[in-house]
């Protein structure tokens, strides 16, 4: 094993995060190599540098000025388009997401994190937290109703074993199915991860049953496991309805317990509605992680980062911030765009209720961009495959079990024919 990562097990050795790691996690380190000399001489090489693989004239990066061109004159030096990030973001990037994470989330105020470290997305980043965390064999706890690539990124590329719960309990959130669940894990370590919104339902716990997700986490520590919990904010933000809980999970388990390690994944792609930029985020936090072992974290995650995209996007960056610090309408642009959503999620809504919840019955949904329909023991491929072929209507199968409609695509004066249409083509196919 190297050196570095000798060390920083060192460090982490004995704090919850340590018991989490993966033969993987246990072996990686940001190497004090091309990457780290570079960074050194970015600050300190006054005369030459000549660490970076990059061609460079008068100090700016050698560019296509076709490409260029295409952005406003005076708005970019080309070392803000051109060249290679940090290895783990834009230092004034991530140094904006950590405040604006706090502000979205009071809960945080004061509470020790790392850094919040940039990913070539939200999906870079699971796949990151999963490569340092889960081993082969390792359990992941998900609810029953989860984004299909969670199965790709944890049993198919980690070789873990994901275990489920029935997401609802009526029209809530089953925190006695997800406490039951973890408590059931044999061994000292269980692994949780949550998504809300939810993808595929459109569901968000309300405050009360966010206050109680807590509490059965908390409940499960106490018990003297070691849990950890990663929370994919992907849609976070997008919370219509007032008793909708409106802090991400991970604000609240940040310093809940020693025996908690809490991770969150978000990132800008539909928080800032720049889906093509591939731009995330990781952040790590526990009551019983100090200074030195949250860098340790965040050396680890530079290694993955260096080993799988070594640096990511530039120019989003680059543009993300000027958005954040110069941009006169980034705040009327949000707000417009929230309340579309919201018109559309009540519209949709109001179609729904029109209908009989027999052959197709709609999942609870109260935020995010999507809502689902249990096909009640039909095949919701069988559904998926009808609407499009002889609707032209595109839908997403979930297990075969759910059928997904992202109302986010659709215009919100084509929402009521949208579901009428998924309702004829159940009973065409089921009565």
């Amino acid at each position: 094993m190297n050196e570095l990562a000798r060390e920083l097990n060192s460090t982490l050795e004995g704090s919850v995060a340590y018991g989490f790691l993966s033969s993987v996690g246990k072996r990686m380190y940001f190497p004090k190599g091309i990457t780290a000399q570079s960074a050194e001489a970015g600050e300190k090489a006054k005369t030459y540098n000549a660490t970076v693989g990059l061609a460079t004239s008068k100090g700016q990066p050698m560019h296509l000025g076709d490409i260029m061109g295409l952005f406003r004159e005076g708005v970019f030096k080309p070392s803000e388009i051109f060249n290679y990030a940090p290895g783990g973001g834009d230092k004034t990037l991530r140094a904006i997401w950590k405040e604006e994470m706090v502000r979205k989330n009071p809960s945080l105020a004061g509470k020790p994190t790392s850094g919040c470290l940039v990913s070539a997305g939200l999906t870079h980043a699971i796949s990151m937290i999963a490569t340092l965390f889960v081993d082969e064999g390792d359990v992941v706890v998900l609810p029953d109703l989860f984004w299909d690539n969670y199965d790709l990124i944890f049993s198919e590329l980690r070789g873990a074993r994901i275990v489920t719960f029935p997401f609802f309990d009526g029209d809530g959130f089953n925190v006695e199915g997800m406490k039951k669940t973890l408590m059931d894990q044999d061994g000292d370590h269980v692994r949780l991860m949550l998504n809300f919104p939810n993808n595929p339902t459109g569901y968000t716990p309300t405050r009360r049953e966010m206050d109680a997700i807590v509490k059965a986490i908390v409940e499960v520590a106490d018990s003297g496991r070691k849990v950890m919990v990663i929370s994919d904010d992907a849609y976070f933000g997008l919370f219509f309805e007032p008793e909708t809980a409106s802090e991400s999970l991970f604000a609240y388990l940040a310093d809940a317990h020693e025996n908690i390690f809490a991770i969150k994944g978000d990132g800008a792609t539909k928080e800032d509605m720049v889906w093509g930029f591939r731009i995330g985020f990781v952040t790590y936090a526990s009551k019983g992680l100090d200074k030195a072992q949250l860098a340790a974290l965040e050396n680890k995650t530079l290694g993955m980062i260096r080993c799988t995209v070594s640096n990511c996007d530039r120019p989003g960056q680059s543009m993300l911030v000027h958005a954040y610090r110069e941009g006169e309408n980034v705040q009327a642009d949000k707000a417009r765009t929230f309340e579309e959503m919201r018109r559309r999620y009540r519209r949709i809504h109001q179609a729904i209720a029109s209908h009989p919840q027999t052959l197709l019955r709609a999942y609870p949904f109260n935020s995010g961009y999507f809502m689902a329909f249990d096909t009640t023991g039909h095949s919701a491929e069988q559904l998926r495959r009808h609407l499009l072929d002889d609707y032209g209507i595109g839908t997403v199968n979930i297990m075969d079990r759910t059928l997904r409609l992202a109302y986010c695509s659709v215009e919100e004066e084509s929402l009521e024919d949208l579901v009428d249409k998924v309702y004829k083509a159940a009973e065409e196919l089921w009565s």
